[in-house]
């Protein structure tokens, strides 16, 4: 038999005093990081001295943090669309080839999330700078797309690996083309390895900051590039009031893709 929490008697409250223990440990930084953020000094002083939304007023006053979050939008949308437009086909060639150095392809595929991200932004800023892509929108969606591509490929090629392949050949010999196979019965079945490749595109665009440092420009910096080069100027409490939106629309994607999982799993 399995042995269970139940089966453990007392020690099971060992257990669970060991992961309340993580979870505080976890989540203490962000519950710091939301009072400071309401907090009435203008330093990042903790306990706050008092109770405020004034950073919050000025983070949306303030033009250049609302062009920061709006140009790491743009980016980020640009660079799911791109990172899933390659990802498909390049997914397709990885599980179902047959040639030699595919295994080769992969590592180089997925290469980006082991080279340091610091070689890997002096190596894109040397290239865009020769071809004048320095601080520029393009700039920004290929170097991020470099970082974002292996977690498309891995999610999506991962997908197909599960699929069963008959399926897809069922519908061709019942008349269906190849391309119309792939379209109505493949790539509805991996439409969950789809999205969460463009998610974790979307999501690993929005937290760069390396690569993004290296891209900047004085009239184009994405967010975290301008919390970036605030925290070194000044360490205004409107740092906080982002952190805490940031930590907000996180969980909001985290509860919108557990809902997409249930609504699968009927």
């Amino acid at each position: 038999m399995l042995l269970s929490l139940n089966r453990m008697g007392p020690g099971r409250f060992g257990l669970y005093a060991i992961g309340l223990l993580v979870m505080t440990f976890l989540l203490l930084p962000i519950l710091f990081i939301a009072a400071l953020s309401f907090g009435a000094s203008r330093w990042l002083a903790f306990p706050p001295p008092g109770w405020t939304l004034q950073w919050y007023q000025e983070l949306f006053a303030d033009p250049r943090w609302i062009d920061a979050i709006l140009l790491s939008i743009r980016v980020g949308l640009a660079v799911m669309a791109a990172s899933i437009a390659l990802g498909l086909p390049a997914s397709f060639a990885l599980v179902r080839g047959r040639f030699r150095g595919r295994e080769l392809l992969r590592a180089f595929f997925i290469g980006p999330m082991i080279v340091p991200l610091i070689i890997l932004a002096i190596a894109l800023y040397g290239l865009f700078l020769r071809i004048g892509l320095s601080g520029t929108f393009i700039g920004f969606v290929a170097g991020h797309l470099v970082i974002a591509l292996p977690f498309s490929i891995i999610c999506i090629s991962n997908a197909l690996e599960s699929f069963d392949e008959s399926i897809e050949k069922a519908a061709v010999i019942c008349g269906a083309s190849p391309a119309q196979a792939i379209w109505r019965i493949t790539l509805p079945s991996i439409r969950m390895g789809i999205f969460a490749g463009g998610l974790f595109s979307f999501l690993a665009s929005w937290d760069e900051v390396v690569v993004g440092i290296f891209m900047a420009s004085p009239e184009m910096q994405t967010l975290p590039v301008r919390m970036w080069n605030t925290l070194r100027n000044d360490l205004s409490p409107v740092i906080a009031a982002v952190s805490t939106l940031l930590i907000g629309l996180t969980l909001l994607i985290l509860v919108a893709v557990m809902i997409l999982q249930r609504k699968r799993g009927r």
